[in-house]
């Protein structure tokens, strides 16, 4: 007689139809900042940290814990997009980009933009800005410039859904918690039923969370069983 909130993948790695997500499998990036929107331009998430590129997508602890809210795939089409020079606004940047193309005016871009983004992206960054890698920094237009200046504050990767559960770390939905007494975890509609951990309809980001969410609820779960085995009443 319960309420079950459907089960559904939790802090699982994304799948992208972005093919550059397999060029670059296996570059982590750290200190950059994630954010995923909706379909209707709204932030359902913004964190900075550290993420993954995959052969299918997008892993990382940012993308498990952005995946935790990106709820509704059937309905909902996400966005993420990635800054990677969150310490740098746009004009501070821009200016970084004309320091280094100018003091590098005669190598070829492909070889220049090996000092401001790892080796994977730079062939990726270039592609997308429509600058050839074999071009000379002098000869780079101030409209190239400027595109490639928006590509590291806003590196757009399409999410065509999650990982299979399987993949995933804890999944969200299960018993509705308002039918569950939070202080012995027993149920509201029998008595003598408890309920721990992931049967309930609670979840977290990683970093031992869900593992306390486990612990706290089974130590209440099993002491609650235990004073209803003394008085069932």
């Amino acid at each position: 007689g319960h309420t079950i909130v459907e089960p559904r993948p939790s802090l699982v790695p994304l799948e992208s139809p972005d093919e550059f997500c397999t060029r670059m499998q296996g570059l982590a990036l750290k200190n950059v900042m994630l954010t995923v929107k909706n379909q209707k331009k709204k932030t359902v998430y913004q964190e900075q940290g550290e993420l993954l590129f995959t052969h299918f997508g997008l892993s990382g602890p940012l993308v498990l814990s952005a995946s935790a809210h990106m709820r509704d795939f059937g309905k909902d089409r996400y966005t993420c997009a990635i800054d990677l020079k969150p310490a740098l606004d746009e004009p501070t940047l821009d200016t970084r980009l004309v320091r280094e193309l100018t003091a590098g005016a005669n190598r070829d871009m492909d070889n220049l933009l090996g000092a401001l983004a790892p080796r994977l992206l730079v062939p990726v960054l270039l592609e997308r800005a429509g600058i050839p890698g074999a071009k000379k920094a002098h000869d780079v237009t101030k409209q190239e410039r400027r595109r490639l200046m928006e590509l590291f504050k806003n590196f757009t990767v399409a999410v065509s859904g999650p990982r299979p559960v399987e993949e995933a770390i804890i999944t969200s939905g299960g018993v509705k918690v308002s039918e569950v007494d939070p202080k012995t975890m027993q149920s509201k509609k029998v008595p003598g039923l408890f309920f721990a951990g992931e049967l309930l309809d609670v979840d977290a980001y990683t970093g031992g969370f869900n593992l306390q969410i486990a612990w706290a609820t089974g130590r209440a779960a099993g002491e609650g069983a235990a004073e209803h085995l003394k008085d069932p009443t």
